[in-house]
């Protein structure tokens, strides 16, 4: 970083009040809500301090994602300020689909997003929370345009990332920007090695967070409050205490599948993401450690299941979904009482034959992660024994 950048020379811990103050003076605001962001937040500064190995592009990216993060705390707080009554807004049994990841999720998340009776989460919208204006207006919007910007540029330096992890501007995003405001989220720990931030995230209770991803979510469907809310994040499964406090008439679609095809997908994207921001990453290591957060996560999670009423929850398995989307779309609606009238059946079909499977390339990976077919089937075996599944 060049010696004009005020924080060159600075340790991630000795960057917190420049941080504030400049995210203070660029937004023109200064309040950022409740302050348990600031826990996650300082445990992150130490860990990326003392433990990550993030190269010179790492270090500056994710400086300025923290600052991004503390400008976007700062916007929202000045728009629900601007208009209280924002937070009136009732968010009722929304549909949230969770899950381990590389389950299919997304391409339900995008078939399911067509039904013009349900409301998602744009990709621009979560990146950049605001009321959703009219989608005429979109293209106008210099927030959806730096959106587009963005996808455009990720997918031209790698057009191969379309395969991994297909995302549009206008189309359905997972929670995860909305969770980062509160500096609890996956992706930090997917970005770079900080044991002692991923063990501070795993045991810490986020209802806090998830309050605020609820304000964020009624701020943005502020426009249009007739419309039930299609949500979903994989790494929800791994906090049900803190969604259902939050969102205690949550319908959840949970995704399953064999997790020992899923953990080398999901490590070889990691992999990908580690190598941009750091040097040294030891892949085995980092694939154990993802093993033991996944499993314990399931294991979490049922036995929190296990005091909820059933008719909360839908199973859908990926090898059902795999030969009949719309079928299993059918399905998840009669079990929450949502109705798919003839118009939103009319547009998932056309999504689906718009978008075959591997319309935008297969995602080829190894699946030598260092880690034994035998040993992942034996560490989710719980989460294996518990929904009567087999290995594929």
């Amino acid at each position: 970083m060049s010696d004009s950048n005020p924080f060159a020379g600075r340790g991630f811990e000795e960057s917190e009040g420049l941080l504030h103050e400049t995210a203070a003076r660029e937004v023109g605001y200064d309040d950022f809500g409740d302050p348990f962001y600031l826990e996650g937040l300082r445990v992150l500064l130490r860990a990326y301090d003392r433990e990550a190995k993030l190269n010179a592009f790492g270090r500056e990216a994710a400086l300025q994602n923290i600052a991004e993060q503390l400008k976007k705390r700062l916007r929202a707080e000045k728009m629900w300020k601007q208009d209280p009554h924002i937070l009136e807004r009732e968010i009722r049994r929304p549909i949230v689909i969770l899950g381990l990841v590389r389950t299919g999720s997304t391409a339900l998340q995008y078939l399911m997003g067509q039904d013009p009776d349900m409301q998602h989460l744009q990709y621009w919208l979560a990146a950049n929370p605001q009321q959703r204006p009219p989608q005429e207006r979109w293209d106008q919007n210099s927030d959806y345009q730096a959106s587009v910007a963005e996808i455009d540029a990720m997918y031209a330096a790698d057009p191969s990332l379309k395969a991994i992890h297909f995302m549009t501007a206008d189309g359905p995003e997972e929670c995860r920007h909305l969770l980062a405001q509160s500096f609890t989220d996956d992706s930090f720990e997917v970005n770079a090695s900080i044991p002692s931030f991923s063990e501070w995230y795993e045991a810490a209770h986020l209802a806090p967070s998830y309050r605020r991803h609820k304000k964020l979510i009624q701020l943005i469907g502020s426009t249009d409050t007739r419309k039930r809310w299609l949500l979903k994040y994989p790494v929800h499964v791994r906090q049900l205490a803190a969604l259902f406090e939050v969102y205690p008439d949550a319908c959840v679609v949970w995704t399953h599948r064999d997790p020992a095809q899923v953990l080398p997908s999901y490590c070889s994207l990691i992999a990908g993401f580690r190598a941009i921001h750091e040097d040294g990453t030891d892949p085995k290591h980092m694939a154990e450690r993802q093993m033991e957060l996944w499993a314990r996560g399931m294991e979490r999670a049922i036995e929190f299941r296990k005091g909820r009423d059933a008719g909360q929850f839908f199973d859908l398995y990926f090898k059902d979904f795999r030969v009949d989307p719309i079928g299993c779309v059918k399905r998840i609606y009669a079990h929450f009482d949502q109705e798919l009238s003839a118009e939103g059946e009319r547009r998932l079909l056309a999504w689906q034959q718009d978008n075959p499977q591997y319309k935008h390339g297969k995602h080829g990976y190894s699946d030598d992660i260092g880690i034994g077919r035998s040993k992942i089937l034996e560490r989710f075996g719980t989460y294996m024994d518990y929904f009567g599944m087999k290995p594929e």
